[in-house]
Formats: structure tokens, C-alpha cells, sequence
């Protein structure tokens, strides 16, 4: 992905282009709808927000999502009662049009506080403060270049920084207060963290980035000196729609009592003070720069394509069952990338020294075979897929159970979501396992209600950060 940007170079330098959010209407909501917006979150049951995808707010890691910004998120989700949807924008001016049109019910990423923004959304309290810092090379004998210290020598220079920043609209007030120009490239492309990677290998001089990041990023490129400020002390915080007063009273009384707390400081030193942060960044596992998601990736595309299903789908049930070990053993003997268990496993004639090619092909057989048994009676095919993920993870009997009792009390017994899947997690209860249609005894149905859902939920992660 990142290469990609590196194109850029190609286009012509842009100066002074439009702030990102002057075309955003400067609309107000009435105290009714403010108190629709919070009421809309808790009937849905999510709240659905714009963040950046970089390795340091939201990525994956070994198959799973991770990030500052994902963090703080699912913890407010938390305290709402809600689930989390997460919108991956790295374009500022479509993260404003996503709150603005209401795709989104907030913006959370290091948002610094302007006057201009401020006429536009409203702003949390403070999160982070932070100086804007240069991102430019340490000195070396080959270029002869001593890193700029004082921003007087700025005069001329050429610095990009991402389109719509308020670095841009600094860099802007700089020029004043110096009496010279400074060349500014709005990058209509690039990310921050793109823009630092690019200075890193000498393809530009110099950008811009928050404080609280520079010393994320010295640590994960050596050759970047990050200890010039170009501003004082900012506000950065998350934003919502103007006028979304009953949502910023939520978010703020929660920011009030979570910044305080264990749980935020090991947030925030995991991503901040944690050296293994380099190795977020640079791993093979880190889907952000070569844009994967496992050392399988191939194969999962391959063998998805067998039952008609989206390669990231399939990848996260594997990640599910095994963590993405071809050697994986579970204590009930189920074995490989795919966990199938004992008669299954030899049906297929799997073990787990069987290849991660031949594992993922009988897995995907088998999950074709109980495909079969669903699909001429549920014919919706997202519906028809939770049934087989069931099925796969607690057998086709205890899932058939479910949807007897759910016909039994007159609900849909071919739909999953608010129908069988209530039925599942009943049939845990042994009394209820008396009823004469339950034929296969108790099973534990609420791990298959997660196991469904957790499926679903990191595949929504999986298609946010790769391309189909």
C-alpha cells in the first residue's frame, strides 16, 4: 500500500490547496435530534466511527485488530453498551463527508482543534496534547545536510504534508511570523505515517507529524530526526457532528473518568512507550505495509473461491480455530489450520503434519459439505453462512436442535440473527434440552453464538484494512 504512494512524486506541487473540510456543511442539530443520535446508537446497537488505518491507531497483527485509536473505541463502545463498527478512512475530507452525511456517528483519530474545525463538528475534550514536530533525516556524511533547528530556516524548503492537516494551515501561519515563504504540498494521497516513511527513504525531505507519534516512528526509522517543533502545544481529541450534544456528554464523561485509569495508561504505553512497537511495524505480520493477512493468504484465496465465499471470511474461521498454526492440537484432538476434529480429520485423511495446502482444502470441503445440508432451506446466503460456521464449530445435530425449537416457538427457523441463534444459546440450559424436539442433549451453545459472531466480527476487520 505504501509503495503505491510513493507515485505521488509524480504528480505537480499543489500549494495552498482547500482546507478538507470547506465543503462540509456548517449544519447545527436541534436538541430532538441530538438526543435521536445517542437514542439511534443504543437501538442499533453499535456506534459506527471513522479512524485512520496506520500502525499505530488501527491495523492487524498476527490476524488480529489492534491500534491506539481501536483500543480507546472499543472501550467507549463498551461503556455504551454498544458494538463497535469502525469506518477505515485515511482521507480527512472524507472522514468530515462520513459525519457529515451521518455514514458515521463520530470521527476518532488525533483530530487537532482549530477554529475553522470548530464551526464544523464539535470536539471532545481533549485527549492528547501535543506539539507538531519536523520529520526530516539526522545528518549524514553523504548528503553533508545538518537537520534544521530553528524554524526561521524553513524559508524555501519544500515540506508535504497529507491534504486537509492542520499542519498545513500551521505551516500557513508560519510563513507569517518568519516574513519568507515556505513551499507546501498538500499530499492528496499520502497518509502522515506515508509521508514519514517517505522522508525515511530520502524520496522527500521533510513533513510533519504530531509529537506523541515522533518518537513512535524515531524508533521505528533510525535515520528520521523528530526533535524540531513547528507549534506550541495543541488540542487533539475525536469529533462529532455539530450539535451532537447528547453524544459529546456521553463521550466526554467517559474520556473524564477513562483517562485516568489503569486500563488507559497501558493503552496508551503499549502504543507510545513499548519498543515492541517497532516490531508492530515491521513484522511480516503487520497487514499495513504488504497488505496481508496470514503466510496463507494464497492459499485461503484459493480454496475460498471452492465454496463461494470471501477469501478474508474464510481467513478469519482459520484464525479462529488455530491462530493460523498448521500444527495446532486442541485438547479434543481436533488438529491443523482448520481444527477438524478426530472423524472429520481422518474422513479427510488430515493429521497435523498434513500440509497447510491439503488442511485448508479438506477444511473447505468440509464447510461445502455443510453448506449442502442448508441450502435448500435457507437461501439467504450471509443467513446460510452462519448456519454452516455453527455447525462446523458445534455439529450439524446440536444446530438442527436450535432451529427445531426455534419453529417450536413460532420463530424463523432458517434465520440465524434474533432466531435460531437465541435457541442456541438455550439449549446450554439443560431443562430446556428436556423439550421433545431437542434430540442431541446440551452442547455448549453460547461458545457457538460467539464463535459465530467473533467470526463475522474480525472478518469486518479483515475487509477493512485489504483489498478483495
Amino acid at each position: 500500500m505504501i509503495v503505491k504512494r510513493i507515485l505521488l512524486l509524480l504528480l505537480p506541487l499543489v500549494f495552498f490547496l482547500p482546507s478538507c473540510h470547506k465543503a462540509i456543511k456548517k449544519q447545527q442539530l436541534s436538541n430532538a435530534e441530538s438526543k435521536a443520535v445517542i437514542a439511534k446508537i443504543k437501538q442499533k446497537g453499535k456506534i459506527i466511527a471513522s479512524t485512520d488505518f496506520n500502525s499505530i491507531n488501527y491495523f492487524l497483527y498476527r490476524g488480529e485488530p489492534m491500534g491506539y485509536q481501536y483500543e480507546l473505541l472499543q472501550a467507549f463502545a463498551n461503556y455504551l453498551g454498544v458494538k463497535l463498527e469502525i469506518v477505515v478512512n485515511n482521507d480527512l475530507q472524507k472522514s468530515f463527508e462520513c459525519l457529515d452525511n451521518g455514514v458515521c456517528d463520530m470521527i476518532a483519530m488525533d483530530l487537532t482543534k482549530t477554529m475553522s474545525r470548530s464551526k464544523i463538528v464539535d470536539f471532545s475534550v481533549p485527549i492528547i496534547h501535543a506539539r507538531q514536530m519536523l520529520v526530516q533525516r539526522k545528518y549524514s556524511h553523504k548528503s553533508k545536510t545538518e537537520p534544521i533547528r530553528n524554524p526561521i530556516n524553513l524559508a524555501h524548503k519544500i515540506i508535504y504534508v497529507q491534504k486537509g492537516s492542520a499542519f498545513a494551515e500551521r505551516l500557513k501561519n508560519l510563513q507569517q511570523e518568519i516574513g519568507d515563504t515556505i513551499q507546501i504540498v498538500e499530499d492528496p494521497v499520502s497518509s502522515v505515517e506515508e509521508l514519514v516513511l517517505l522522508v525515511a527513504k530520502g524520496k522527500i525531505d521533510y513533513t510533519i507529524c504530531d509529537e506523541h507519534l515522533a518518537g513512535v516512528y524515531e524508533r521505528n526509522y533510525p535515520e528520521l530526526d523528530i526533535k524540531t517543533p513547528v507549534s506550541f502545544q495543541q488540542n487533539l481529541g475525536w469529533a462529532v457532528k455539530k450539535g451532537s450534544n447528547e453524544l459529546l456528554k456521553a463521550l466526554n464523561n467517559w474520556l473524564a473518568n477513562y483517562k485516568g485509569s489503569k486500563e488507559y495508561m497501558l493503552t496508551y504505553s503499549r502504543y507510545f512507550d513499548n519498543p515492541r512497537s517497532v516490531e508492530f511495524a515491521q513484522s511480516e505480520f503487520n497487514t499495513l505495509e504488504k497488505g496481508i493477512i496470514s503466510r496463507y493468504d494464497r492459499l485461503i484465496q484459493k480454496y475460498s473461491t471452492h465454496i463461494g465465499w470471501d477469501w478474508r471470511l474464510l481467513a478469519s474461521l482459520i484464525y479462529q480455530e488455530s491462530g493460523f498454526q498448521p500444527r495446532a492440537t486442541s485438547r479434543g484432538g481436533a488438529v491443523g489450520l482448520m481444527q477438524l476434529v478426530p472423524n472429520t480429520a481422518k474422513k479427510y485423511s488430515v493429521s497435523g503434519k498434513s500440509s497447510p495446502d491439503f488442511q485448508i482444502n479438506a477444511g473447505v470441503k468440509y464447510l461445502k459439505l455443510l453448506d449442502k445440508e442448508f441450502l435448500s432451506s435457507v437461501h439467504d446466503q450471509n443467513e446460510r453462512t452462519k448456519f454452516v460456521l455453527a455447525s462446523y464449530n458445534v455439529g450439524i445435530n446440536h444446530v438442527q436442535d436450535a432451529q427445531r425449537l426455534a419453529k417450536k416457538y413460532k420463530k424463523d427457523p432458517n434465520l440465524w440473527t434474533n432466531n435460531v441463534d437465541w435457541f442456541m444459546i438455550q439449549i446450554s440450559n439443560p431443562q430446556i434440552c428436556k423439550d421433545s424436539v431437542v434430540l442431541y442433549g446440551t452442547c455448549h451453545g453460547k461458545e457457538t453464538y460467539n464463535f459465530v459472531n467473533e467470526v463475522f466480527e474480525r472478518y469486518y476487520h479483515y475487509k477493512n484494512v485489504t483489498d478483495k
